[in-house]
């Protein structure tokens, strides 16, 4: 698969069968999932108030997102305060803009800065940034080890959190040893596919872009209002390095990520790590307010990115999506993104929470966005697993709802509903067709239809055997 963009994939059933033929994508998404779930359910079942901590998450964020604006307007006067600048994007296209001018600008006029160091950033690969700052000239290069690998192989994240997911070590080791040297410094002639050789050869190849980088872009887990303080948790200590060796930094973060007070972050700091890395704490948890004399970038600027979140948060059932904290829970327990993997939503945001994510921050115009809302058996183990309680399955019914509305639909379905209608309206209708349905009983197909618009729909299962009598009939029968 070709990196860049999603746009101008297919729908997601078409992009899924194609994933679901893959053998190799199917191995490493199994063994890889089931390991991230099995970890955190015993890192959850050590906190006996994980049920409370849940619904406290819930609750903070329903208030924040209640009054939103209050916040976003503190944040951005204690940001300022602390000697930082805050940018508002209302879309993918303003933020790349500003982040573009910002880069350059960097760089006083011709010594313009050709490169950052990233961290690694959800928001940015929803705005596709990397792309923009190359059609700019300018060179992103992702330092998380997962980012880097997705990078080197010209390749799409499939996952939130292990982007690489989809990826095995051999299949590392070839990518390094095939691309390091076209990106910097390459890989060792005797690289092995052991996670320390590999994980020392990302080492060696991104110090030198660390040490050398002006500028750093970085997104944020949280934002705190009371202070203008920004938060990113993460496991390998390469976001610590962009975070404060560079001159610039500059954080593209969504408006829903912020939170009211450090009381509240309390709480996110125990939902997150456990439901992620199934870890009681992550190791590296940076934060920073504004800028500080002689300590870390001397320029620092917020762009806050709406891109949709204004109209999702308009959706009083739809509006849960913006608690996400981008834990990964729901795609590691979700049947359908285990089979299918990540690159198959056609998104930055794969697996349930992608699929109702993505509807309302890109609207269902096209083929993948209106698909994605139906790439779920509505099992309900992605709400069970979500350390914010978000109802997965209520919002994908919501959107599906939606999508029907705007659609056309097949003419079949249409005289179905209609006839279905009049019949259940008339009671003396309904009875003779329940009759027609049991009388003719023996003569209906059991398995698939061979022709017809439900022809797809009974290829995956059989259709119900109808009963001998109706309720009535039974009822009329034993208690006469």
């Amino acid at each position: 698969m070709s990196g860049g963009t999603y746009l101008g994939m297919p729908s997601f059933p078409a992009a899924a069968r194609l994933a679901t033929q893959d053998k190799q994508l199917r191995a490493n998404l199994t063994r890889a999932t089931h390991t991230i779930r099995d970890k955190r359910a015993k890192a959850v079942a050590e906190l006996e108030d994980w049920a409370e901590l849940r619904e406290a998450g819930k609750r903070i964020k329903d208030h924040t997102l209640r009054h939103l604006d209050r916040y976003l307007l503190q944040l951005e006067e204690k940001v300022t305060e602390a000697g930082g600048h805050v940018h508002w994007a209302r879309d993918a296209a303003e933020a790349n803009q500003i982040v573009t001018d910002l880069v350059r600008a960097a760089g006083g006029g011709d010594d313009q800065p050709r490169e950052v160091v990233k961290v690694k950033s959800m928001a940015t690969q929803e705005i596709g940034l990397n792309e923009a700052l190359a059609e700019a000239g300018i060179t992103a290069y992702e330092t998380d080890l997962a980012e880097l690998i997705v990078q080197l192989g010209h390749d799409r994240p499939s996952h939130i959190l292990v982007p690489a997911i989809h990826r095995n070590r051999t299949e590392i080791r070839d990518i390094f040893r095939r691309e390091m040297a076209a990106w910097g410094r390459p890989a060792p002639d005797e690289l092995t596919d052991t996670p320390a050789d590999l994980a020392e050869a990302a080492r060696l190849h991104l110090r030198e872009k660390f040490l050398r980088a002006k500028v750093a872009v970085s997104g944020a887990n949280f934002m705190i209002a009371e202070t203008g303080t920004l938060v990113v948790l993460e496991s390998e200590g390469n976001g610590r390095m962009c975070l404060t060796l560079p001159e610039t930094l500059i954080s593209v973060v969504g408006i829903e990520k912020i939170l009211p007070s450090w009381q509240d972050l309390e709480v996110f700091l125990q939902l997150l790590p456990r439901s992620s890395t199934a870890e009681r704490m992550n190791p590296y948890t940076t934060m920073w307010t504004g800028t500080t004399q002689g300590d870390g970038p001397s320029d620092f600027h917020l762009v806050l990115l709406d891109n949709g979140r204004t109209d999702t948060l308009a959706d009083t059932v739809g509006r849960q999506a913006l608690r996400c904290i981008r834990c990964s829970a729901c795609l590691n327990v979700c049947p359908v993104y285990e089979r299918a993997g990540g690159h198959a939503y056609g998104s930055a945001y794969p697996g349930p929470i992608g699929a109702i994510l993505t509807p309302q921050l890109r609207g269902t115009a096209t083929e993948i966005d209106a698909s994605l809302p139906y790439a779920s058996t509505l099992c309900g183990a992605c709400y069970e697993v979500c350390p914010v309680a978000i109802d997965i399955p209520e919002v994908l019914v919501h959107l599906r709802a939606q999508v029907t509305e705007n659609e056309p639909g097949h003419r079949a379905e249409h005289a179905a509903m209609k006839a279905a209608t009049y019949a259940m309206t008339h009671p003396t209708a309904y009875r003779v067709a329940q009759a027609a349905a049991i009388s003719t009983r023996r003569l209906q197909p059991r398995k698939n239809l061979p022709i017809g618009p439900a022809k797809a729909w009974t290829e995956a299962r059989d259709l119900p055997e109808l009963p001998k009598q109706t309720f009535r009939q039974w009822w009329k029968e034993t208690h006469r």
